[in-house]
């Protein structure tokens, strides 16, 4: 009929050291923030090379600044923007997904009460709600 388990069940033996780092929530959601910042960062590039604007040079030298915060010093990669010409539809698309990376990055800082990251990601969603045609 039913023979008695013999040996220790395997969710109840205490579980070995990993053999990997395990990282705090804090340090994921910084990570998190760091990689939507940096994506953020190179769309505004490409906005950049479309359409020259000293607003978004700045832009993107706050947005870089808030990615060697959160990235422990290191600089983000940055591509050189593949844009060849200025089309009206690429604009809206780029200016479409900074929009949504700016909301991600918004959510991200303001669940890890970073006032400098909500801030900046409050901004740029904002300017490119704007660009857009979403606000009044």
């Amino acid at each position: 009929m039913y023979e008695p388990i013999r040996t220790k069940s395997v969710h109840t033996m205490a579980e070995p050291e990993p053999d990997f780092p395990h990282r705090s929530r804090e340090e994921e959601l910084d990570i998190r923030l760091g990689g939507h910042l940096t994506a953020l960062l190179t769309v505004t590039d490409e906005l950049r090379a479309l359409s020259p604007d000293p607003a978004l040079d700045e832009a993107a030298e706050r947005i870089a600044a808030q990615v060697v915060r959160l990235g422990d010093g290191r600089r983000p990669l940055r591509a050189a923007p593949s844009a060849n010409s200025a089309d009206p539809a690429r604009i809206a698309a780029l200016h479409q997904r900074a929009h949504t990376l700016a909301g991600w990055a918004l959510v991200l800082a303001t669940s890890r009460e970073d006032t400098a990251g909500t801030a900046l990601a409050a901004e740029r969603l904002d300017v490119h709600a704007a660009a857009l045609g979403l606000t009044d």
